[in-house]
C-alpha cells in the first residue's frame, strides 16, 4: 500500500529554480526522453528550500513583458484572450486549444497561470472575489477561503452549477470537460512537477470542506472529475507498464547474440519511470479520495452525494482491477439507504453497469449476498434484478426473493418503476391465454377477473388507479376492454362459470372507473407525474376515440348498472363518476335522450334512498357535469335538478318548522328527517349555487336554537354550519364576479359577522366534532375576509374585511392548545373505549395537523397577532415528530414578515415555559432537571434558526437579549438584594443566543446587563448566581478577537494550517467591524438608539417592544422602563408572503439555515450524527494500483465491512 501523500493545503510558492520543457505543448513522450527535472529525487513533495520561496518559473515571479501577454492574460493576434471562466461559460467547443493556451502560459510563468486556474475555480463557484498575487504568496489556505466567502452575494443562493437560463445550460458539461482535457494534456510531464497538482488538489480539498454550498458543490464536482481523469491516466500507465514488461521479457529471452543490451536498459529505465509515475498518481488519488470523497459522499446536499457515487461507479467500471473490490463497493452499498431518490438512482445505475459485464460478476458475489435484499424501488433496481436472473445462480437468488416484491412495485409513486413492474406483472400473470377459453369475449372476461383478483389479493384497495397506470402502456387492450367488464357486471354467468362475489364486483367497478379516467384524461394519477403534458396529435385522436367509445357504451349501460347496485353505496359512488368523462354531445347526435332521462331518474332515486355523504356528493357532481350550458341537454338536466332542489328545500322548511316548535320535545324520527334532508341540501350546495332558495335564514334559525337550548344533535349542527358556510361563499362569489349593489355588500357583511359569532359560540360546545367544525370554518372565514380580500384591485370589497378581536383570537388559540397539542394516548380511544387501529391514529393525527395548519396560516398572513404564536413555538421540541415541519415553517414565514417581532415571540415562548416550570416546581428548582434542560435545548434550536449571517438578524437578536434580561431581573427577591432575582436562572437559557451577537453588540448588551446589576451582584460566586456569571462570560467571550468574521463557521477540517501571523482583513470587514450597537449614557425609552461609526452604513430598526397578549404572560412589567432599545430608522416589512406548504413532514431535527449561502455540510439526524466510520474496525483504504497483472494480485477484505447496520440504521434520515 502507498501512504497518503503529504500534500500541502496552503498556497506557498513551492518552486524549483526553473522548469524546462522540450516543446510548446505537453505532448506524449513514449520513449521517456523528455523527463521532468529532478525526477527520482527522494525528497518529499512540496519540500523546498527557503531560498526558493516566492520564485516563479521565469526566475523572478514577474509576468513576462513580451508581446504575448497583456494585463496578465495570454495574447493571440493582438487580441486579449478572455478569462478561463468566460471561455467555459460560453461553452467553447475547442476546449483543447483553450487548455493548450493555458499550458503555454504555465510554461512561461507557472505562478500566474496557477493563479488564473485558482480564480477560475473561485469564479465557477459564483464568488465575485479575486485571489490576488499578494494573497497567493502570503495568505494561508483557510484565510483565502474565508476572504472569498465574504465576497459572496448573500442575497442569492444561486451559482453557476444551479443557475437557469440558456447561457448556463451547458456550463456543467463544459466545466467537467475542461478538467478532463486539462489532465489529459498535462499527463506526460506537468502533473508530475510536484507543484501544479499539489496546488490544485490543496485548493479543491479546502473548498470542498467549506460551509458555503457553492464552494462545496463546485469543488467536489471538480475534484471528482479530476479523480476520474487521474484514474484514466493510471489505467494508461498500467497498460504501458504491462506492454513494457512484455517487451522486456521478450528481449531478455532472445539469444545472447541477438539481444540488444541498450534496448534492455531503455526498457528498464522506462519501466522504472512508469512505476514512479504510477506511485505519484496513487498519491494524488489518495489525497482526493481521503480529502474529498470520504467526507462528501455523505454530504448534507443530495446532489453532492450523487456526484460522488456517480464518479466512483465510473472508477470501478473504468479500472476494475484497482477499484472493483469490497473496499469501494461498500460506499455504494451504504449509500443505497439514502433517503433521496436521486442518490439511490446513481447507486443502482453504477451497479447496473457492473452487473451487465459478466466478466465482473465474480467480484460482486460478496456484495450481492450482503445487499440483495436492500435494493430500492427504482427502475434500475428492477433491471438489476433482471441481471441477477442471468448472472446469479438460482441457489443464490430464488424467484421468491424478488417476484412478490416486484409485483407490489406496481403501486410505487415513481412512475418509471411502476411501469417496469407492471410490464413484469403483465407478462407473468396476464399475457398467457387459457386453452379452455374458446372465444375473445370469454378470454377477455377471464383476464378482467384476474385483474380484480390481483387487486383484491394485494390488499391495497384504495390504489386501483396506480395499478391501472402501471399496466397502461403494456396492457392497453386488456384495460380498455370495457365491453367484457360491463358484461361481467350485468349478465348472468354461463353454465359452469362462477359468479363474481360482492367484493369482486366492487373491485371490478373501481378498476373500470380508473381505466375510463385514465383514457379520458390521458395523465397518470396524483403523485405519478409532474403535471399535465402536451398531448401529441395521435394521442389526442386516441383520447377522442376512447371518450366516444365510453359514452356510447355507458350512456346505455350506466342506468342499468345504477338500477342493479342502487342500494350499494360503494358501487354507486364509483359508477356515478362515469358521466364526468362522457362526450355529452353524443346524447344528442346519437339520439340517446331516453337513456339520459333514465340516468336522471336513477340519480333522483339514489338521492332519495341514501344519506351517505360520499354518495350524495357524487350525485351532486354528476348533475354539475351534466349541467353544461354548451350542450343542448342542459335544459333537460337543469329542470330535473331544479325540481329536486325545490322538493328538498320545501321538505326542509316544513320539517324544520315542526322540529323547532316551542313546548314540544323533538323525537328521533323528526331529527333524522331533518338531518337527512339537510345532508342532501348541503351536498348539492357544495357544487351548485342555491342562493335563490334563501337557505341562510332557516340554517341561522336552526343554529341559534341550538345555542339557546343546547340540546341540538351534533350532526345537525355540523351540517348546518357547513351549509351556511356554502351560502356565504356563493354570495361572495356572485359579488366578486359581477357588479353588485351596496345593499348586497351590507347584507353579506351582516350575515358573515353573525355567522362568525355563531361559530365562536360553538367553539365552547361540549361535543368535540362540533368544535372542530366551528374552528375550521372560522379559520376559513377569517382568511377569506381578511385584508387580502382587497388584493387584485378589489377595493370595493373593503366593507367586508373582518379582523378578529382579542377574545376570538384567544379562543382560537385555546382550542389549538386543548385539541392539537395533546398526548397520543389521550386520543387513542374510540367511543366504546377500545384502542383504535393504526390507520385511525394516522387519520386522527392528519386531522390535528390540518387544524394546526389552519391556525398557523392566520399567523403567517397577519390575521391574528404574531405573539399568539408563542404558545405554538414552545411546543416545537415536545411535538416535533407530529408538527415540527408546520411550526418550523411558521417560524420562517413570521421572520420574513418582521424579524424583530418574531424574535420577541420566540423569547416570549421561552418565558412562558420558564413560568410554567416555576409554577410547577417553585423557584428553588434543580437547574439540572430534565424540564430546565428541555427549555435550554429549545432555546438552542431557536438560535439555530437565525442562520449564520449575523448582520441580517442583528437587531432581532439584540432585542431578544433585551427582553430576556428584563425578564430575568423583573421579579426582585423578597429576601433582599443579597439574594438573586427570582427569574435569574433565565439568563442560563438566554446564553444560548449569545453566539448570535456580533462582537461589538456583545459589549453593548453587556453594558445594558450591568444597568440591572448592583455592585454586590458582580462579586457573588455562589451557585445560585451561576446563571449570571455564565451569561456574563458568554457576552465577554470573543470580545477581543479582532479577526472575528461576521460570517462565521468556516470549517477547517482537512486543511493544514500554517503557523503564520494572520493579517487583518480590509474592505468590507472594516465597514462591518465599524458598526456599533450602543446605548447613550442618558438612555430612555425614546432616545436609545443604534449608533454607527460609519455614517454611510445604516443599520435596520430596533422596534419598540409591543404589548404582549399571550395566554401565559399578559402585559409583562418592565424593571426599568427608561432603559430600553429604540431605533432611529424605520424598518419596512413584507406583508405578501407565498402560501405555506403544510403537507410536508420533517425527518430530522437539523435546522435549515435561513440563508442559502452558508450551511452545515454533513448529514445529520437530530442535529448531529457521529462519523460513519467511527466504531468500525477498519481505516479508509489507500488506493493501491496494480502496476502489472504479472506481479501482484488484489486481496479481499473482511466480509463484515458490508454490514450497513453497523454504520447507519435505516431510521437515520439523510438531509
Amino acid at each position: 500500500m502507498i501512504a497518503a501523500p503529504e500534500i500541502p493545503t496552503d498556497f506557498n510558492l513551492l518552486q524549483e529554480s526553473e522548469t524546462h520543457f522540450s516543446s510548446d505543448t505537453d505532448f506524449e513522450d513514449i520513449e521517456g526522453k523528455n523527463q521532468k527535472q529532478g525526477k527520482g529525487k527522494t525528497c518529499k513533495k512540496g519540500k523546498k528550500g527557503p531560498g526558493e520561496k516566492g520564485k516563479s518559473g521565469n526566475g523572478g515571479g514577474k509576468p513576462p513583458s513580451g508581446p504575448n501577454r497583456m494585463n496578465g492574460h495570454h495574447q493571440q493576434n493582438g487580441v486579449e484572450n478572455m478569462m478561463l471562466f468566460e471561455v467555459v461559460k460560453m461553452g467553447k467547443s475547442a476546449m483543447q486549444s483553450v487548455v493548450d493556451d493555458w499550458i503555454e502560459s504555465y510554461k512561461h510563468d507557472r505562478d500566474i497561470a496557477l493563479l488564473d486556474l485558482i480564480n477560475f475555480f473561485i469564479q465557477c463557484s459564483g464568488c465575485k472575489g479575486v485571489v490576488t498575487a499578494e494573497m497567493f504568496r502570503h495568505m494561508q489556505n483557510s484565510e483565502i477561503i474565508r476572504k472569498m466567502t465574504e465576497e459572496f452575494d448573500e442575497d442569492s443562493g444561486d451559482y453557476p452549477l444551479t443557475m437557469a437560463g440558456p447561457q448556463w445550460k451547458k456550463f456543467k458539461s463544459s466545466f467537467c470537460e475542461f478538467i478532463g482535457v486539462l489532465v489529459r494534456q498535462c499527463q506526460y510531464s506537468i502533473i508530475y512537477d510536484e507543484y501544479m497538482m499539489d496546488t490544485v488538489i490543496s485548493l479543491l480539498t479546502g473548498l470542498s470542506d467549506s460551509q458555503v454550498r457553492a464552494f462545496r458543490h463546485t469543488s467536489t464536482l471538480a475534484a471528482m472529475k479530476l479523480m476520474t481523469a487521474l484514474v484514466n491516466v493510471a489505467l494508461n500507465l498500467s497498460i504501458n507498464m504491462d506492454n513494457t514488461q512484455r517487451q522486456y521479457e521478450a528481449e531478455r529471452n532472445k539469444m545472447i547474440g541477438k539481444r540488444a543490451n541498450e534496448r534492455l536498459e531503455l526498457l528498464l529505465q522506462k519501466r522504472k519511470e512508469l512505476q514512479e509515475n504510477q506511485d505519484e498518481i496513487e498519491n494524488m488519488m489518495n489525497a482526493i479520495f481521503k480529502g474529498v470523497f470520504v467526507h462528501r459522499y455523505r454530504d448534507a446536499i443530495a446532489e453532492i452525494r450523487a456526484i460522488c457515487i456517480e464518479e466512483i461507479g465510473i472508477w470501478m467500471k473504468m479500472y476494475s482491477d484497482a477499484f472493483l473490490n469490497d473496499s469501494y463497493l461498500k460506499y455504494v452499498g451504504w449509500t443505497m439507504h439514502d433517503k433521496q431518490g436521486e442518490v439511490r438512482l446513481k447507486c443502482l445505475t453504477a451497479l447496473q453497469g457492473l452487473y451487465y459485464n459478466k466478466e465482473l460478476n465474480s467480484k460482486l458475489e460478496l456484495f450481492t449476498s450482503r445487499f440483495k435484499v436492500k435494493y430500492d424501488v427504482a427502475v434500475q433496481a428492477i433491471k438489476l434484478l433482471s441481471c441477477f436472473t442471468v448472472s446469479i445462480s438460482e441457489e443464490v437468488l430464488t424467484a421468491e426473493d424478488y417476484c412478490e416484491n416486484v409485483y407490489h412495485l406496481v403501486y410505487s409513486a415513481h412512475r418509471p418503476v411502476a411501469v417496469a413492474a407492471g410490464e413484469f406483472l403483465y407478462k407473468k400473470l396476464f399475457s398467457r391465454r387459457d386453452p379452455e377459453d374458446d372465444g375473445m369475449m370469454k378470454e377477455g372476461k377471464t383476464r378482467s377477473k384476474y385483474i380484480g383478483f390481483f387487486f383484491l389479493e394485494s390488499e391495497l384497495h384504495e390504489h386501483a388507479a396506480y395499478l391501472v397506470d402501471s399496466m397502461w402502456d403494456c396492457a392497453t387492450e386488456l384495460l380498455k376492454d370495457w365491453e367484457c367488464m360491463n358484461s361481467l357486471l350485468l349478465e348472468e354467468p354461463l353454465s359452469g362459470e362462477e359468479a363474481l362475489t360482492d367484493r369482486q364486483e366492487s373491485a371490478l367497478i373501481e378498476i373500470m372507473l380508473c381505466t375510463i379516467r385514465q383514457a379520458a384524461e390521458c395523465h397518470p394519477p396524483v403523485g405519478r407525474g409532474t403535471g399535465k403534458r402536451v398531448l401529441t396529435a395521435k394521442e389526442k385522436k386516441t383520447q377522442l376515440d376512447d371518450r366516444t367509445k365510453i359514452t356510447e357504451l355507458f350512456a346505455v349501460a350506466l342506468p342499468q348498472l345504477l338500477a342493479k347496485y342502487s342500494v350499494d353505496a360503494e358501487k354507486v359512488t364509483n359508477l356515478l363518476q362515469l358521466p364526468q368523462y362522457f362526450d355529452l354531445e353524443i346524447y344528442t347526435t346519437g339520439r340517446l335522450e331516453k337513456h339520459l332521462d333514465a340516468l336522471l331518474r336513477q340519480i333522483r332515486n339514489i338521492v332519495e334512498k341514501h344519506t351517505d355523504t360520499d354518495v350524495l356528493e357524487a350525485c351532486s357532481k354528476t348533475y354539475h357535469a351534466l349541467c353544461n350550458e354548451e350542450f343542448t341537454i342542459f335544459n333537460r338536466v337543469d329542470i330535473s335538478r331544479s325540481q329536486l332542489i325545490d322538493e328538498l328545500a320545501d321538505k326542509f322548511n316544513r320539517l324544520l318548522e315542526d322540529f323547532l316548535q316551542e313546548g314540544e320535545e323533538p323525537d328521533e324520527d323528526d331529527a333524522y328527517q331533518v338531518l337527512s334532508t339537510l345532508k342532501r341540501i348541503t351536498a348539492f350546495h357544495n357544487a351548485h349555487d342555491l342562493s335563490k332558495w334563501d337557505l341562510f335564514a332557516c340554517n341561522y334559525k336552526l343554529l341559534k336554537t341550538g345555542i339557546e337550548n343546547g340540546d341540538m344533535p351534533e350532526q345537525i349542527v355540523i351540517h348546518a354550519l357547513q351549509c351556511t358556510h356554502y351560502v356565504i361563499l356563493w354570495q361572495l362569489a356572485k359579488i366578486t364576479e359581477s357588479s353588485s349593489t351596496k345593499e348586497d355588500l351590507l347584507r353579506l357583511k351582516k350575515q358573515m359577522r353573525v355567522f362568525c359569532q355563531i361559530c365562536q359560540h360553538y367553539l365552547t360546545n361540549v361535543n368535540t366534532t362540533v368544535k372542530e367544525q366551528a374552528f375550521t370554518i372560522l379559520c376559513d372565514i377569517l382568511m377569506i375576509f381578511s385584508h387580502q380580500i382587497m388584493s387584485g384591485g378589489r377595493d370595493m370589497l373593503e366593507p367586508l374585511v373582518y379582523t378578529p378581536d382579542s377574545s376570538l383570537q384567544s379562543e382560537l388559540l385555546s382550542f389549538i392548545l386543548d385539541h392539537v397539542f395533546i398526548e397520543q394516548d389521550d386520543d387513542n380511544n374510540s367511543a366504546d373505549g377500545q384502542q383504535e387501529d393504526e390507520a385511525s391514529k394516522i387519520e386522527a393525527l392528519h386531522k390535528r395537523r390540518n387544524l394546526l395548519a389552519a391556525f398557523c396560516k392566520l399567523i403567517v398572513y397577519t390575521v391574528v397577532e404574531m405573539n399568539t404564536a408563542a404558545d405554538i413555538f414552545k411546543q416545537y421540541m415536545k411535538y416535533y415528530n407530529d408538527y415540527g415541519d408546520i411550526i418550523k415553517e411558521t417560524m420562517s414565514k413570521t421572520r420574513q414578515i418582521d424579524k424583530i417581532q418574531c424574535a420577541k415571540t420566540l423569547i416570549l415562548s421561552l418565558q412562558q415555559l420558564f413560568n410554567e416550570m416555576i409554577q410547577e416546581n417553585g423557584y428553588n428548582f434543580d437547574r439540572s432537571s430534565s424540564t430546565f434542560s428541555g427549555i435550554k435545548e429549545l432555546a438552542r434550536r431557536f438560535a439555530l434558526t437565525f442562520g449564520l449571517d449575523q448582520l441580517k438578524t442583528r437587531e432581532a437578536i439584540a432585542m431578544l437579549h433585551k427582553d430576556g434580561i428584563e425578564f430575568a431581573f423583573k421579579e426582585p427577591n423578597p429576601q433582599g438584594e443579597s439574594h438573586p432575582p427570582l427569574n435569574l436562572a433565565f439568563l442560563d437559557i438566554l446564553s444560548e443566543f449569545s453566539s448570535k451577537l456580533l462582537r461589538q453588540d456583545k459589549r453593548t448588551v453587556y453594558v445594558y446587563l450591568e444597568k440591572f446589576m448592583t455592585f454586590q451582584m458582580s462579586l457573588r460566586r455562589e451557585d445560585v448566581w451561576l446563571p449570571l456569571m455564565s451569561y456574563r462570560n458568554s457576552l465577554l467571550a470573543g470580545g477581543d478577537d479582532d479577526t472575528m468574521s461576521v460570517i462565521s463557521g468556516i470549517s477547517s477540517r482537512g486543511s493544514t494550517v500554517r503557523s503564520k501571523k494572520s493579517k487583518p482583513s480590509t474592505g468590507k470587514r472594516k465597514v462591518v467591524e465599524g458598526m456599533q450597537l450602543a446605548l447613550p449614557e442618558e438612555s430612555s425609552s425614546s432616545d436609545s438608539m443604534w449608533l454607527s461609526r460609519e455614517q454611510t452604513l445604516h443599520t435596520p430598526v430596533m422596534m419598540q417592544t409591543p404589548q404582549l397578549t399571550s395566554t401565559i404572560m399578559r402585559e409583562p412589567k418592565r424593571l426599568r422602563p427608561e432603559d430600553s432599545f429604540m431605533s432611529v430608522y424605520p424598518m419596512q416589512t413584507e406583508h405578501h408572503q407565498p402560501p405555506l406548504d403544510y403537507n410536508r413532514r420533517g425527518t430530522s431535527l437539523m435546522e435549515d439555515d435561513e440563508e442559502p449561502i452558508v450551511e452545515d455540510v454533513m448529514m445529520s439526524s437530530e442535529g448531529r450524527i457521529e462519523d460513519l466510520n467511527e466504531g468500525m474496525d477498519f481505516d479508509t483504504m489507500d488506493i493501491d494500483l496494480p502496476p502489472s497483472k504479472n506481479r501482484r494480485e488484489r486481496t479481499e477484505l473482511k466480509p463484515d465491512f458490508f454490514d450497513p447496520a453497523s454504520i447507519m440504521d435505516e431510521s437515520v434520515g439523510l438531509i
